[in-house]
């Protein structure tokens, strides 16, 4: 039987009901399975190889493209590859190397605050608890999450503009919080989950359903989502708009895990010039 169809605001269409809590639930974790297949690769998109590492590039990557801070971190790792040596820096030193991520004056101040609280209150340790993660400055819930899921394997959802753009566009939630989306999102899906749904609803967002123009025409989930027909349907004007890998072109890591299927990106050449 064909899944009955809803309006942008969840409203009855050609009078069929609205969709029901149990049938949204079910569409939901459909989605998420199609997802998986689609994107079997789908990982965090910032270069990292310890816990501070990740918790530097997920500060940095507010307000920027992830590949503007992997391009930008190994320069910065270079000159401080612990908390201890980033406590220590001179902040206009500091600023100077993370400026092509923008907000530099204001993210030098919450790596200095956050390493100096590494150094002081963990020993110089990454803790694997949100509860202390998000008293360091310039950490919230979602950079909390990334840093959880990623480097100490504990579950959550990270509701990046991309999760929350996309969540909503599918109906599962009408919340606009951040902490409020999470929530509707965990009770929606199994704890195993919620990091992996984060990366796969994140690498669809930036992929192919995108915010202005979604490329509704090349969407495999097209026949589950309730927005179809908010982008380009046509399938060949639709394919044009496909992004990274799927649009045939390299992705945002410069050290990509190995499956993945697409380019590894280019490093920031000498002397070029910042947005």
């Amino acid at each position: 039987m064909a899944e009955s169809k809803v309006s942008k605001d969840g409203a009855a269409v050609r009078g069929k009901p609205p969709e029901s809590r149990l049938a949204m639930v079910r569409r939901a974790r459909r989605i998420n399975r199609e997802l998986a297949e689609i994107y079997p690769y789908a990982h965090p998109e910032l270069d990292f190889r310890n816990p501070f590492e990740l918790l530097v590039a997920t500060v940095l990557s507010a307000q920027t493209t992830d590949l503007r801070v992997n391009q930008t971190t190994p320069a910065l790792f270079a000159a401080y590859p612990t908390p201890e040596d980033m406590a220590a820096a001179v902040p206009e030193e500091l600023e100077e190397i993370i400026r092509p991520t923008g907000f530099f004056r204001a993210k030098a101040r919450s790596l200095l605050g956050l390493s100096q609280a590494l150094r002081d209150d963990f020993d110089g340790e990454v803790p694997g608890r949100i509860e202390d993660l998000v008293k360091l400055p310039g950490v919230g819930r979602k950079t909390a999450n990334v840093v959880l899921g990623n480097a100490f394997g504990v579950p959550g959802i990270t509701v990046d503009t991309h999760f929350g753009r996309l969540v909503r566009r599918w109906k599962w939630t009408e919340q606009e919080d951040p902490e409020k989306v999470e929530a509707e999102i965990c009770a929606i899906f199994p704890k195993s989950e919620w990091t992996m749904l984060s990366h796969r609803v994140v690498f669809h967002g930036r992929r192919i359903c995108h915010a202005r123009r979604p490329a509704c025409g090349a969407c495999p989930i097209a026949p589950l989502c309730p927005a179809y027909g908010e982008g380009e349907t046509d399938p060949e004007k639709a394919k044009k708009l496909l992004k990274y890998e799927k649009g045939g072109r390299p992705g945002q890591r410069l050290s990509p895990p190995p499956d993945y299927p697409g380019l590894p990106a280019e490093p920031l050449a000498d002397g070029q010039a910042v947005s």
